[in-house]
């Protein structure tokens, strides 16, 4: 932008002071350099350490702790959570419905059967001869209370028109000929104390406000003035002072920290390239060219023959073994046989004829 505003003849615009932006002054800039180098030489390794740590920390867990954890998961869900819960389903559930159903069948029908046909006929009952016996009871209870309610009032009349005559009365000539004046002399000689009293309060306040100017005066030049002018131009700046290298500490740390990380994830994809191609690619490279075409090799020329003749040794064998079982049978028939003679076969009916067939099948059977 031009400026439009002319110069001062007593200043040249070149040689103006720019002011900064965001203030800073010449002890900020000259502590932040050195400062944010120590910190970041301090933090470099505490921040490679950290990300070595953490990168042991996930191939740990990816590859150790969390198959651990799924193990020991299935572990306590097999040892623990499937027999409790085949205990609760085929065992305390079946146990309790029949519990239930004894109960109902023992407990609750009865006491329904005798509430309803024996309790409630009796409580109607009882009910009805303590309604006959209150309503009695209640036609006693006025006719007594009428009686005692008149006698009463003839006896309230007569301690009445009494207590006026012997309390009231006297009473009111008591206070107003003896104790009203009596009280109008004691509230004369009050107030005439009471004004005494303001009187040497007035000069004990008198007193006591010079002696507290005194020592306040004493206390504010003795203690406070020289707190304050401590506080002012020692403590303050010194304070500001600390603060600014407070936060250029704090600064330098983040700072620090951040390019520790670039640092740090430098070296770390140094050393996986260097793995890499040192080790991964070598190993790779012998199992896809070396290992695999061997593998397939020993395979075609060796496994698969000799599982053909393992599966027509197993096809012989359970061949031989039929024919032995089935010898072993035909043995035991004849042997059976010798012994026994033939056994006897009932003939099967037809479910699907009708009676009088089936009879006269029968009948050409036997």
């Amino acid at each position: 932008m031009v400026d439009l505003e002319k110069a001062s003849p007593g200043r040249s615009p070149e040689r103006e002071p720019v002011p900064r932006a965001d203030g800073e002054g010449c002890l900020v800039v000259a502590v932040r350099l050195p400062v944010r180098i120590v910190v970041l030489v301090l933090v470099l390794p505490v921040r490679m350490a950290w990300d070595a740590l953490v990168v042991a920390g996930r191939f740990l867990r990816d590859t150790v702790l969390r198959p651990v954890g799924r193990a020991l998961a299935w572990l306590g869900w097999a040892v623990f959570v499937w027999p409790l819960v085949g205990l609760w389903r085929y065992v305390v559930v079946p146990v309790a419905k029949g519990v239930g159903w004894l109960g109902n069948v023992l407990l609750v029908v009865p006491a329904v059967w005798v509430y309803r046909w024996l309790l409630t006929p009796v409580g109607h009952a009882l009910g009805w001869c303590f309604r006959g016996v209150g309503a009695v009871l209640a036609a006693v209870g006025r006719g007594l209370y009428a009686g005692l309610a008149w006698f009463g009032r003839g006896v309230y009349c007569g301690l009445a028109w009494l207590a006026r005559y012997l309390v009231v009365v006297p009473a009111g000539w008591l206070y107003a000929w003896v104790l009203t004046p009596i009280g109008h002399l004691l509230a004369w000689c009050g107030r005439g104390l009471a004004w005494c009293g303001r009187g040497v309060l007035w000069c004990l306040g008198q007193i006591v406000t010079g002696i507290g100017a005194v020592l306040y005066w004493t206390v504010r030049i003795l203690l406070v003035l020289p707190a304050l002018a401590v506080w002012r131009w020692v403590l303050v700046p010194v304070g500001r002072a600390l603060a600014v290298v407070g936060r250029e500490v704090l600064d330098a740390l983040g700072h620090a920290w951040r390019v520790a990380g670039y640092v740090s994830r430098a070296v770390g994809r140094f050393l996986a390239a260097v793995f890499r191609w040192t080790v991964a690619e070598p190993a790779r490279w012998v199992y896809r060219s070396v290992l695999t075409p061997v593998g397939h090799a020993v395979r075609d020329t060796v496994l698969r023959p000799l599982a053909e003749a393992a599966r027509s040794a197993r096809r012989a064998g359970r061949q031989a073994l039929g024919s032995v079982r089935l010898s072993v049978r035909q043995a035991r028939a004849d042997l059976r046989r010798t012994l026994f003679g033939e056994p006897v076969r009932t003939p099967s009916v037809d479910r699907r004829e009708p009676s009088g067939a089936r009879t006269r099948t029968l009948e050409k059977r036997t």
